[in-house]
């Protein structure tokens, strides 16, 4: 009998507790392994999430709460700003590229976001759209890919929106005479038809989960004159670092207008999603403290019951290397067994949820992307597998063989 079927033969035997505990290691596996590429695409996220666009400005409030609605399109607005801000922006030398954008609308509770088309290409480049064309005239839209897949939409198709930004908000803020809280005047989203020019391809941004349409969308909507017409926020790609800066401390001294840069504030949601990682890799680390557990209880089963089987084999003739390595080798050949099926339910898992958490907050996991990371976990894995089979099978190496079998 060979090596690999002696340690084979053995696992058979005890197929139970072998299948609980490579299910065991299975489950550690691809939890670490989903951990890793949540945390891995909530990076890329955030990186990926502003483009170029590094002030935003707007109005005064949460910075956070400011960058992640415009451009992540997650949570409301903090408010807005008089258009003449937008006039001053253009005016400065220190901006190479500014858009003004509209939002509190949304259609099936994807967010309706009104910007100048150019947008697209300064921040995507010149793409070919999945199909259509760009909007031009108020009421035409573009849809993200998700959006598009999710709703099954297609150029030509039309839709009418709803007030606020989610689903089922429609009018729950107007009051008996047809104005908001704030006495703004009547909206008239039931009679405002959207037309749908064209689907925008997949951009692997938040970008892929709105609606987008032209600025005076909103103004439209809400019935707004000119004098009185505001925007929500304005993305500005700087001309240079000098130029930010000396945008930026013009704006702040405007009243209820802040001007903010967009890479620190997405550092700071970053760094609190790096402190709640924290913990949910000390869960990781007592699953694996527990899968370890679970090889060591197997193999000390194994030595109960096979005291006599290696008694034997060590009366025909068998080393105690070879009776060391069958153990260590069935620990390793569980752990390895574990390892596999974890990677595989570990990327099934991300697949599954993909479209849950790009859904929920615009971070788009790549399920099947292979990284460093993989070899880490594999390494650690077998490492674990082996030291938790390394006790036990030291306890019957130092037995002599006639002990052994009398045991």
């Amino acid at each position: 009998m060979n090596f690999f079927h002696l340690i084979l033969r053995n696992m058979l035997h005890r197929k139970f507790l072998s299948l609980l505990t490579i299910l065991s290691v299975t489950a550690t596996v691809a939890f670490v392994l989903l951990l890793s590429l949540s945390k891995a695409s909530v990076e890329q996220g955030a990186q990926k999430g502003y483009g170029p666009f590094d002030v935003v400005v707007g109005a005064q409030g949460s910075q956070t709460q400011l960058v992640l609605n415009t451009f992540y399109h997650i949570g409301a607005p903090v408010g807005n700003i008089p258009g003449r801000i937008m006039d001053m922006v253009l005016e400065d030398s220190g901006v190479e590229k500014a858009y003004a954008i509209t939002t509190g609308d949304n259609y099936n509770g994807f967010p309706i976001v009104g910007v100048n088309p150019e947008y697209f290409l300064t921040r995507y480049g010149d793409q070919k759209l999945q199909e259509g064309s760009l909007y031009s005239e108020t009421g035409e839209v573009v849809v993200g890919a998700y959006v598009a897949r999710m709703l099954g939409l297609r150029a030509g198709d039309t839709f009418t929106g709803a007030h606020g930004l989610v689903e089922g908000a429609h009018h729950a803020d107007m009051d008996d005479e047809g104005h908001g809280e704030s006495g703004e005047h009547h909206d008239d989203h039931e009679s405002f038809i959207y037309t749908v020019k064209g689907i925008l391809p997949v951009l692997n941004t938040p970008d892929d989960r709105a609606v987008f349409t032209t600025l005076d969308y909103a103004w439209a909507v809400h019935g707004q004159v000119p004098g009185e017409r505001e925007i929500t926020a304005i993305l500005i790609k700087p001309a240079s670092l000098l130029g930010a800066q000396g945008l930026k401390t013009k704006l702040e001294g405007m009243p209820q207008v802040q001007a903010v840069y967009t890479s620190k504030a997405v550092a700071d949601v970053v760094n609190l999603v790096d402190q709640g990682a924290g913990i949910i890799e000390v869960v990781t680390m007592l699953c694996v403290i527990l899968a370890a557990i679970s090889i060591l209880l197997s193999l000390i089963a194994a030595v109960n019951e096979r005291t006599k089987d290696v008694g034997l084999l060590r009366l025909l003739g068998k080393s105690k290397t070879y009776v060391l390595m069958t153990l260590v080798g069935e620990g390793i050949l569980v752990t390895a067994a574990g390892l596999v099926l974890g990677l595989l339910a570990g990327h099934a898992a991300s697949y599954v949820l993909k479209d849950a958490l790009f859904s929920y907050a615009g971070i788009q996991i790549t399920p099947f992307q292979w990284s460093a990371d993989h070899i880490m976990i594999a390494a650690a894995t077998l490492a674990i597998g082996a030291l938790a089979s390394l006790g036990p099978a030291l306890r019957l190496y130092r037995m002599d063989s006639l002990s052994l079998f009398k045991a």
